[in-house]
């Protein structure tokens, strides 16, 4: 059985929400569970939930825990026994297979490079966002993980994305796009001209610069910037979805049952379950040399469950081998 290394005292709704994410994870995809944090409350949840003991679940005691608002770098030097940096030493000691955290984003990225370290080439981690798009799934990256970056380290998010999207969405030859302000080469910030010369020497399949608005026109299969356009970018369309989402329901609801036929409400839970984050759980994250997948702060049980049963489809297909045997065949983290 694939065992997750949970960070179960991280994200902003309390170890609760993990805890009942985890076992429906552990229920569904027949998984055993490293539940990493403080022991006496972890036993007290599980205590309480009497399902609990149906599962091949062990706790992983971790005095402390890095708070959502505490700098990464600080925190991490002075919490030795962080649940997220007890839960990364798990995965790379061999006892799990992947991590998952819905924690501080910055704590987990540094603690899954310090316990990994890096696929061979790779300079950075990136966060790979799976959006859709009105042709098919994108990948966007990077959302997070680096909020300052070179020109080099976008062509290797690019070529490490490329590989994501051939085993992840089926892509053969993913078309790579770069955000910036304009479809023009000239277009963009010192970085992105750079990136935009570079790309286009590259041996990927560069399309050109990707302006916001055409993000979801399915253009590009990958989209690359740096992790703070990304973040802003992901977390901006996630909130507008939001807000169609409602306003679709509250009109539908305003119409009454009789004139919203089964039909509206089956496309309206279409459109709920396309933009709904808690769907897709986590995203990977790409370039470190172990399987780590990054959730949500504000992440609910269904999240967590999903972002769990997704670790444990990746691990289950050897995922991170099968990424460095694509990066590698394209050359690029070695130019």
């Amino acid at each position: 059985m694939i065992r997750i290394a949970v960070d179960a005292m991280g994200g902003d709704r309390g170890p609760e929400v993990v805890v009942d994410g985890a076992l429906e994870a552990a229920r569904d995809g027949g998984l055993s569970l490293s539940l990493v944090g403080r022991e006496d409350r972890l036993r007290a949840l599980l205590a309480e939930r009497p399902e609990a003991s149906r599962f091949d679940i062990v706790i992983v005691p971790a005095a402390d825990v890095i708070g959502m608002g505490e700098a990464p770098t600080a925190g991490l030097r002075r919490r030795l026994g962080a649940s997220i940096r007890v839960a990364a030493g798990e995965v790379a000691a061999g006892r799990a297979a992947a991590l998952f955290s819905a924690g501080n984003t910055g704590a987990t990225v540094m603690a899954a490079h310090a316990a990994f370290g890096m696929l061979d080439g790779a300079e950075r981690p990136a966060l790979a966002a799976t959006v859709p798009t009105r042709r098919s799934a994108a990948v966007l990256l990077d959302v997070g993980a680096n909020v300052d970056c070179r020109p080099q380290h976008l062509v290797q998010f690019a070529a490490m994305g490329t590989g994501y999207a051939r085993l992840a969405l089926g892509v053969e030859r993913p078309r790579v796009g770069l955000l910036s302000i304009g479809e023009e080469e000239t277009k963009g910030n010192d970085l992105t001209r750079e990136a935009h010369r570079l790309l286009k020497a590259s041996g990927l399949n560069f399309t050109g610069n990707i302006e916001a608005r055409d993000v979801y026109a399915g253009e590009a299969d990958v989209i690359v910037c740096d992790g703070f356009t990304g973040n802003i970018a992901l977390k901006v369309s996630e909130g507008l979805a939001e807000m169609i989402d409602g306003l679709l329901r509250d009109s539908a609801a305003k119409l009454g049952t009789d004139l919203a036929p089964r039909v509206v409400q089956e496309l309206l839970n279409a459109f709920h379950r396309l933009v709904d984050d808690s769907e897709y759980g986590g995203v990977p994250l790409l370039g470190v040399a172990g399987l780590a997948l990054i959730a949500h702060g504000r992440s609910s049980a269904k999240a967590v469950r999903h972002g769990i049963l997704a670790a444990a489809r990746f691990a289950s297909t050897g995922f991170i081998a099968r990424l460095q045997q694509e990066i590698a065949a394209s050359g690029e983290l070695h130019r």
